[in-house]
């Protein structure tokens, strides 16, 4: 698909981009700010028919089907991207799995999903791609409120997000010439995020989420959450030297009750 010109002057433009996870949700709506700001971008995720949906959307970007939790396509797409990028300014992760599962009742095969996509998975990207990133790269992954807030039927999610957040504190330690953040993100509608959960056990969660304050009357759509990531970008781009370690993006609103918006799912 030939790519409509971009004359986009701020921050962002002409920054190289590798963003994983970028065929829904979050991840297409940051693949479209970002290209819009003018970025060179790759996109990566699994589903190739909705990745390209997201290149459709933007008017652009450098398409790559990739499963990260394979270590060989891990090595594929950095191949891919010094070829189409040379150096990566920004690595970005919107890649999540979540079982909605109370912890009893949570399988081996679903602890091995859930950990092998957001905490190995990522690992196995940033180990393939660290040749290819630039001096001073910016790399954020996607973690969850939940970290801080436990929530019923989410351990496994939480767990991995934990693991995801230690992970990033890790790489940063040993590689400090690099930047790391890890973003809190909080409720955000409409995703895949819950397309498969067993509606007995969420309306179950919803409830004693609802119990214990945790619910909201409002969520924040996918478009304000990757606003506000393309901000912190942006600022990233104008101060190399600069480093934010965590950001936590939440609605502003409070209160009750997530029915009507997990009613759409």
């Amino acid at each position: 698909m030939s790519e409509t010109p971009n004359t986009a002057t701020g921050p962002l433009a002409g920054k190289r981009v590798l963003l994983v996870g970028a065929s829904a949700g979050i991840g297409r709506a940051l693949a479209v700010r970002l290209i819009r700001e003018g970025a060179q971008v790759v996109l990566a995720a699994r589903r190739e028919s909705e990745l390209a949906k997201t290149v459709a959307e933007a008017a652009g970007g450098h398409p790559v089907c990739v499963d990260i939790r394979d270590a060989e396509e891990c090595q594929r797409l950095a191949v891919e991207v010094r070829a189409h990028l040379g150096q990566v300014d920004f690595l970005i992760s919107c890649v999540g799995a979540a079982p909605l599962k109370m912890m009893a009742e949570t399988s081996l095969a679903e602890w091995r999903h859930v950990l092998e996509t957001n905490v190995v998975g990522f690992h196995q990207l940033l180990q393939s791609c660290l040749p290819v990133l630039a001096p001073h790269a910016f790399v954020a992954a996607l973690s969850s409120e939940s970290v801080d807030q436990p929530r019923i039927a989410l351990g496994a999610y939480a767990t991995s997000k934990v693991a995801l957040e230690r992970a990033l504190q890790a790489w940063q330690t040993e590689h400090p010439e690099l930047r790391f953040c890890r973003v809190r993100v909080g409720q955000t509608f409409p995703t895949d995020f819950g397309s498969g959960f067993d509606p007995d056990t969420l309306g179950r969660a919803l409830e004693d989420w609802g119990t214990r304050g945790l619910g909201l009357e409002r969520f924040m759509s996918p478009d304000q959450v990757a606003g506000t990531i393309t901000g912190l970008l942006g600022v990233a781009a104008e101060h190399p030297a600069v480093c934010v370690d965590e950001l936590t993006v939440r609605a502003s609103a409070s209160a009750s009750t997530f029915d009507q918006a997990f009613s759409q799912l």
